[in-house]
């Protein structure tokens, strides 16, 4: 198990929402969640539907504990996987808050809303690891970084269980 001090490793998963989610894409996502839940950290989504619902009953279904950080400011907009809601009602705005409540973050497919938390991950130098076959913002920016600044290379890396073990040797050669 892997514990940064006193807390559990917090991992964040960002990728499609439902419109845009395959099945090929959710059982990555969902093989994803399993293998953070196998390392004993804790999955943190935007707690919707898409990636963030596979990932999250992947964590489930392996033991672990789920957070999902929704846009909204109901409960009730929550996948039932999570164990954890925080509903910001801050829309789109809440992109911050999900990138930076993981210690890194691994990209599953994705769009702009994607790409907006990679941004903000990136500007905040989170470990990022990308799983390329997985397709959209992961593929196009898996092995670069996203500006002249370098801040973070983003990792790219072919399967789930390569992507949580790079993203956890990452965050431990900071600590």
């Amino acid at each position: 198990m892997y514990v940064l001090l006193s807390r559990k490793v917090q991992i964040t998963i960002i990728g499609n929402n439902a419109n845009g989610t395959t099945p090929e894409l959710a059982k990555i996502a969902y093989e994803t969640g399993m293998e953070i839940a196998k390392s004993g950290s804790v999955l943190v989504t935007g707690g919707l539907d898409g990636v963030m619902k596979a990932a999250s009953h992947g964590a489930k279904d392996g033991g672990g504990l789920v957070v999902g950080i929704i846009p909204q400011n109901d409960f009730s907009f929550a996948n039932e996987y999570c164990d954890i809601v925080v509903p910001t009602g801050m829309g789109l705005s809440r992109d911050f808050l999900t990138a930076l409540s993981g210690d890194g973050v691994i990209i599953v497919g994705g769009g702009s809303g994607t790409l907006s938390e990679t941004c903000a991950a990136y500007m905040h130098k989170k470990p990022i690891v990308a799983i390329r076959t997985s397709g959209g913002v992961a593929a196009k920016y898996a092995d670069t970084y996203l500006d002249h600044r370098e801040n973070v290379l983003i990792t790219g890396v072919d399967s789930p269980k390569e992507a949580v073990k790079v993203i956890l040797e990452k965050i431990n050669s900071i600590v």
